[in-house]
Parts: structure tokens; sequence; C-alpha cells
């Protein structure tokens, strides 16, 4: 609860920095968004999958079993965003267009899905390696992780591009691109030092 909880503070920081824009600006954004969940959605379906995997792996002690149905896991979500990603780069004006004839919300609809499916593939990663520390029981770390990554640093991050530096919403979709890749870092660093193979499950 705590982890989704802060993932919604950082969203709604985001989305209040985003209306200082406008009325088009915010209309964008809130339809990129729509978008770029509806491909999530599949993604953290398959992710759930690593975290029952590892629970019953490391239940079973069977903890070399575990961390690779985490890199297989990974690997089938990182082909599916890829996938995903080729089809926001390609079209990302056609989907936007879909939602609105609007010429200035089409255009920044579009360069969300274009500026964030950027960093899919990190997302894909993150998004397996958050449920494995969570089916190991080890739920602080991606709190922890959460916290200091989508909080202290997006946050901040998306406010210094989008007014100091004058990108407006542009500087929003970086922040969010670049802050959930690293946030897959970060995740795999933990990941590798091993802990949450400790855990009794």
């Amino acid at each position: 609860m705590g982890q989704f909880l802060i993932d919604s503070i950082s969203w709604v920081a985001l989305t209040r920095m985003n209306a200082e824009f406008g009325s088009a600006a915010l209309a964008g954004y809130t339809i990129a968004f729509r978008v770029l969940i509806f491909t999530i959605l599949p993604a953290w379906g398959l992710s759930g999958a690593a975290a029952t995997l590892v629970g019953q792996n490391l239940g079973a002690k069977e903890v070399d079993r575990a961390e690779k149905a985490v890199w297989l896991t990974t690997r089938y979500n990182v082909i599916f965003m890829a996938s995903v990603t080729g089809i926001y780069l390609l079209f990302n004006q056609q989907l936007a267009g879909f939602f609105t004839d609007i010429p200035e919300v089409q255009a920044i609809a579009a360069q969300g899905l274009w500026v964030i499916s950027i960093g899919y593939v990190f997302f894909a990663v993150g998004m397996v390696l958050t449920q494995a520390f969570n089916g190991a029981g080890d739920t602080r770390t991606p709190a922890w992780i959460n916290t200091g990554v989508l909080l202290a640093m997006e946050v901040p991050l998306a406010y210094f591009l989008a007014f100091p530096m004058g990108l407006k919403y542009l500087g929003i979709f970086i922040a969010i691109a670049f802050c959930h890749s690293f946030h897959a870092l970060v995740s795999l660093y933990f990941f590798k030092k091993g802990r949450w193979k400790l855990k009794e499950v």
C-alpha cells in the first residue's frame, strides 16, 4: 500500500505542475497517460507473475529457480514493452488524434507518448524487479526506492525542468522517462545484491 501511495503522490504532484500550463497541456497530458496506462497494465500483470514465482520458489528453498524466473519474466516483459515502444514512436500522432481533433492537445499528447515511451524498456525491468522483491516478502526495498526516486528525485527534477529551465510540460515528460528508467537501474542494483534471497517465505 505504501509503495502505491508514494507512486500516486508523485503522479498527483506532476499533474498539478502540468496544470500550470493551461487546459490544453493538461488535456494532452491526460490523453498520453490514458494511452500509456493501457499498455502498462498487461506489463503489470506479467510482473505479478514474477512475484508469485519468487514466493513459491523461495518457499520451496529453490533460490536459483526463483532468480531464473525473475530473469525469464523480465525478458518477456522487455519484449512486450519494446514492441509497444516501436508503436508509440511511429504512431504517436495517430494515437493522440484518435482521442482529440484539437491540434494543440494532439501535439502535446503525441509528444508525451514519444518521450515517455523512450524509457519503456527500463520500465519493464523495474516493474518485474519491484514485484520480485514483493514476492520475496521484501516490501521495504521497493518502498524506499520509490521514495528516493519518485518523490525525492522525480518531482523536484520535473519542477526544475518545467519552470526554471522553461521546458514546461516537455520537462515533466522528460523527468518521468528519466526517473522511471533510473528507478529500474536502482532496483536492478539491489536485486543483484541478493538480500531478497535471505527472506523466509
